[in-house]
């Protein structure tokens, strides 16, 4: 098997922050990795590297040659004022690049240039590139290939480039939060494709079906070092459990021993000099083993909610709709106390619109919400934090509230609570800017969380925390006093956190579903599969019916025959003139309006192509 990548003694640090130290791993072709590690230890840094982003302090990075790689970041920049078409064919491929030649060749109409750039379509098999573009962009969800850049949302944005990268057909494929900004639909194509794949893959992922459904591999980040599991994510839970068991053991081993030989050690100093040498060279490696400190320090989900009474809120008739689009259509519910509700749609369908309505920052078309007094509002959105960047993480929270009061027993001044989510007292003195987006949103969800809400509201929770900080995040939700409503593409999370689904059709349609989403997926496709055995057995009826009432159903007509035979003249006479256009870009000589002639060849090709296909339909009946 061959070795795509090989990582040998690699450091990174910024400052005095030492992110990984010395860490060695490879990659085999065809290994399908997921890396996984706690937020801020360096995950998205180390793929940046890998992808020759961003540079290491020290060790080498090392790829098989004319390895094609692919690499999509976690927050991908389109090129503004370019379109969608425009912005997929900039990439750095082969098939990309020989046809922005031709294209510029057939403007400077200079026949030699166009000539060459001809033959590198004809070399690399890029005539229907841009097809081929059309084609995986239609399947991401993107179909208006003319929309400028500038005006994509984020999920848009994110399916634009993964188009990118997938079109250039690599051989390894590094990922970084592939699924961040994807709805349901699209994170399960995602998952297909790569499953189907021979691609090689390195991902960093939260998203824990999408780890078990496609890794082979676990690579953990953990204390600037590296760990590698053979087996998907649950495999890798387990293994990781005994890891830490074992080396846990270790220590406390080399802790006991280290008293006795510590005791040694202090023995009368004249005696010193008589003490085996390998015995006090030993000494000092048991002491630096049984210092050894795991930093298992995780977010502290223990904040309380207020009371929240039988009356929550009630939608009243409630319809919204932006021009001809329909978001909501006469929507009537009442919300129960303590009711855990999940909400998946595609991007654009009107989640986050109706959340907005719900918190009355968007009025209603038509209808209303009646909300109960006791209801008080946590809301998490997506858009994340809004503080100024200058501003430090410690005044960000004071600005809020000094002291953070639930009860007698539970108080908290600023710093206390800032320390619950993982901000220490030198990271409370950091200035916003210089959070990752990990910490952005662990600060975000403090400031949520502190002031006492009651009925919380989470709209895409997920992106960018880790998988230790959901898990909390998860049992957090799943014992909370009041409500919740959570909209996300995490489908693990859902599962965990939701007791019903409401699933956003499109055109103001919800699908009120008694279950979380994968119960709901899996009566989905059972349905689905029984339409689609009643369609088919109805279609068998039919083509019975009308086979039995034709006898020669298979003959050409009069009119397709007179058709086929016109189709063979004409495909004659555009093969011979695709020889005469294929032989004059062959000869070196000069070509009058060398641009027309290029036009042409192509028209020529694809209607040869066209007719084709007709002449085949035809020929098979004949």
């Amino acid at each position: 098997m061959a070795v795509y990548l090989q990582v040998e003694n690699l450091t990174k640090s910024f400052g005095a922050d030492v992110l990984f130290e010395n860490i060695t791993f490879g990659i085999d072709e065809g290994e399908k990795i997921g890396l996984i590690a706690k937020n801020g230890t360096g995950k998205s840094t180390l793929l940046s590297i890998l992808a020759g982003a961003e540079a290491q302090d020290s060790g080498t990075v090392i790829f098989r040659n004319d390895l094609r790689v692919g690499y999509l970041p976690q927050t991908p920049i389109l090129p503004q004022g370019k379109t969608v078409l425009e912005a997929c064919l900039q990439g750095g491929d082969k098939m990309s690049a020989a046809l922005r030649t031709y294209e510029e060749a057939l403007l400077s109409g200079d026949a030699d240039e166009v000539t060459a750039a001809i033959q590198t379509m004809d070399n690399v098999g890029a005539w229907d590139h841009e097809d081929r573009f059309k084609k995986v962009l239609t399947m991401l969800k993107i179909t208006d290939y003319d929309q400028r850049c500038d005006s994509l949302s984020g999920g848009q944005v994110k399916r634009v480039a993964l188009a990118q990268v997938l079109i250039s057909e690599p051989q390894l494929l590094i990922l970084d939060e592939p699924t961040n900004h994807l709805d349901i639909d699209m994170i399960e194509w995602l998952e297909n494709y790569l499953k189907r794949s021979n691609v090689t893959l390195l991902m960093v992922t939260h998203d824990r079906y999408f780890l078990d459904n496609i890794c082979n591999r676990i690579i953990e980040m953990d204390s600037r070092s590296i760990y590698s599991y053979t087996g998907n994510y649950n495999y890798y839970l387990d293994k990781r459990a005994e890891r830490i068991e074992a080396q846990n053991a270790q220590v406390e081993k080399a802790r006991n021993l280290l008293r006795t030989e510590l005791d040694w050690m202090r023995r009368q100093p004249q005696a010193r000099a008589h003490k085996a040498q390998y015995r006090i060279d030993a000494f000092y490696d048991l002491q630096e083993r049984a210092h050894v400190q795991r930093d298992d320090s995780q977010v502290e989900l223990n904040v309380k909610s207020t009371y929240i009474g039988k009356k929550v809120f009630i939608a009243h008739g409630v319809s919204h709709r932006f021009g001809d689009k329909v978001i909501l259509d006469n929507l009537n519910y009442t919300f129960a106390r303590y009711e855990k509700l999940g909400i998946v749609g595609d991007n654009g369908v009107g989640k986050s619109t109706f959340i907005k309505l719900l918190l009355g920052i968007l009025q209603p078309s038509e209808g209303c919400f009646e909300v109960g007094e006791t209801v008080r509002f946590g809301y998490y959105s997506q858009e994340g934090i809004e503080f100024p960047e200058d501003k430090k993480v410690i005044d960000a929270v004071r600005d809020i509230a000094e002291e953070v009061y639930f009860d007698e027993k539970n108080h908290y001044t600023a710093m206390q609570f800032l320390n619950m989510f993982l901000f220490n007292a030198r990271d409370q003195q950091k200035p916003i800017a210089k959070l990752s987006g990990g910490e952005r949103l662990r600060l975000y969800l403090a400031t949520v969380l502190m002031k006492k809400p009651n009925f919380l509201i989470l709209d895409e929770p997920t992106n960018d925390l880790d998988i230790t900080t959901l898990s909390i995040l998860e049992d957090y939700l799943a014992n909370f006093g009041g409500c919740v409503i959570v909209v996300s593409h995490d489908r693990f999370f859902m599962d965990r956190t939701v007791d019903h689904t409401w699933v956003f059709q499109g055109d103001g349609h919800i699908k009120d579903f008694p279950g979380n989403y994968s119960e709901y997926r899996a009566w989905k496709e059972y349905h689905d599969r029984e339409a689609a055995a009643a369609v088919a057995k109805q279609q068998s009826k039919q083509q019975t019916a009308t086979w039995s009432n034709r006898d020669n159903s298979n003959k050409l007509t009069y009119k397709e025959k007179r058709e086929l035979e016109q189709l063979t003249a004409e495909l004659e006479q555009l093969n011979a003139e695709k020889d005469t256009l294929d032989a004059l870009f062959a000869s070196g000589q000069t070509i009058d309006d060398v641009a027309a002639q290029a036009a042409r060849y192509q028209e020529v090709k694809d209607l040869i192509d066209t007719k084709e296909l007709r002449w085949l339909e035809l020929s098979e009946k004949n």
